[in-house]
């Protein structure tokens, strides 16, 4: 009967770690095609814990009986402590919060540098910009728009800024952040606790599998780029409760964090190489950020499309277009861009009210190893990478 005890115990210990394992960032774990057990570990875990706290309680009285009770005690007290690690202390959500007071700022009230890089959204008139030095941090603010809700989500070990419409069949839905699959972050959902993939908005295990988030589209510009898109709009500013948890240096929006999961690689489609990501019609492609930066601008066919990426002159912002059918030349002057004869500001919005605005296409910079992850059967620009 002493067994039971000790079995319970290694039976609790391990359980534990496993339940984080899958979910975590831990050597080995993120390449694993494991989410179905993770989740399955987690939708049954109190089903895990009462089996092996019974066998701990069969088994405790025998496991006291001997003259080294020490060991029954400290066994138990490890198997609490760890417990409480694993759950508290090492779960996602409890590491990285969601901010507590949501403030904006104006082009007035704006003292950070023009340089930082902030996720901008806009609709019906109104913008607003999520520095990525503190979303980073969050990986989920919940914020409106227009009066309607919006989920600004980032996942640092991707490099992956989305935008999306917090509703699930028409209704309003809650999020927390439950880890990572594959390297990217991961949300549960409150109704159905179903377990979704940052980097697509996609329901990957649990009731609602395969079901899809409504993407809100963003751009990635620096603070000076979008006051100067829109003068009007809005920066969110820092929660004064995460002051010491934000990237106050922008060392990762810069490309220079330190850190092995964070860290960028300076040369062409390694692991941690920058690209350009662009779906159009259903068809991907990577834009290699070294060419981009090279070249400012790249003009290419996706699918039966023809396709313009343009990078700022302060080599940060960017953006993508879907250029006009029988379009001969562009020039793009690092401030105008024209398309034959037209001229549009770098958002693609037309400086004459002859010509409509350019019909922007969703972009978004990210980690070549998190791109081809979860677009497989995506093109690539140039055509053959350098080795």
């Amino acid at each position: 009967m002493k067994r039971l005890f000790y079995f319970g115990i290694v039976g609790l210990i391990l359980f534990e770690f496993l339940k984080v394992y899958f979910i975590m960032p831990m050597p080995g774990s993120q390449r694993l095609n494991s989410i179905d057990f993770a989740y399955f570990l987690h939708q049954y875990r109190w089903v895990f814990r009462v089996a092996f706290a019974i066998l701990v309680l069969v088994g405790t009285r025998p496991a006291l009986s001997t003259s080294r009770r020490w060991l029954p005690i400290g066994s138990f007290v490890l198997a609490l402590t760890l417990g409480l690690v694993f759950n508290f202390k090492m779960a996602a959500d409890a590491m990285f919060k969601e901010p507590k007071n949501l403030g904006f700022m104006d082009r007035e009230s704006f003292e950070q540098s023009d340089s930082t890089l902030v996720v901008v959204v806009e609709r019906r008139g109104e913008a607003k910009a999520y520095p990525i030095r503190y979303i980073v941090y969050h990986h989920q603010v919940r914020d409106t728009l227009a009066g309607e809700p919006i989920m600004v989500t980032y996942c640092s070990v991707c490099r992956t800024g989305r935008v999306f419409s917090p509703f699930i069949d028409g209704e309003p839905e809650r999020f927390r952040l439950v880890g990572m699959d594959h390297f990217n972050a991961m949300f549960e959902d409150s109704e159905t606790g179903s377990w979704w993939q940052q980097a697509t908005g996609e329901a990957i295990t649990g009731v609602l599998k395969g079901q899809k988030l409504d993407e809100i589209e963003s751009i990635q510009l620096t603070a000076g780029a979008f006051f100067r898109a829109y003068p009007d709009g809005k920066i969110m500013a820092a929660d004064p409760e995460f002051m010491s948890k934000y990237d106050s240096l922008g060392k990762f929006e810069k490309g220079k964090s330190e850190s092995e999961l964070t860290g960028t690689n300076p040369f062409s489609w390694n692991e941690k190489s920058w690209v350009v990501g662009v779906v159009l019609d259903g068809k991907a492609k990577a834009y290699d950020w070294n060419a981009l930066r090279q070249d400012g601008a790249i003009r290419d066919r996706l699918g039966e499309k023809e396709l313009l990426v343009l990078l700022h002159p302060d080599t940060q912002s960017f953006a993508a277009f879907e250029l006009p059918i029988g379009t001969s030349e562009f020039r793009w002057t690092g401030d105008t861009l024209y398309v034959d004869s037209a001229g549009y500001a770098f958002t693609g919005k037309s400086l004459d009210a002859v010509h409509p605005d350019l019909m922007r296409v969703q972009a978004y910079q990210e980690f070549w190893h998190s791109w081809r992850t979860f677009r497989p059967n995506s093109a690539i620009y140039p055509d053959e990478p350098e080795k």
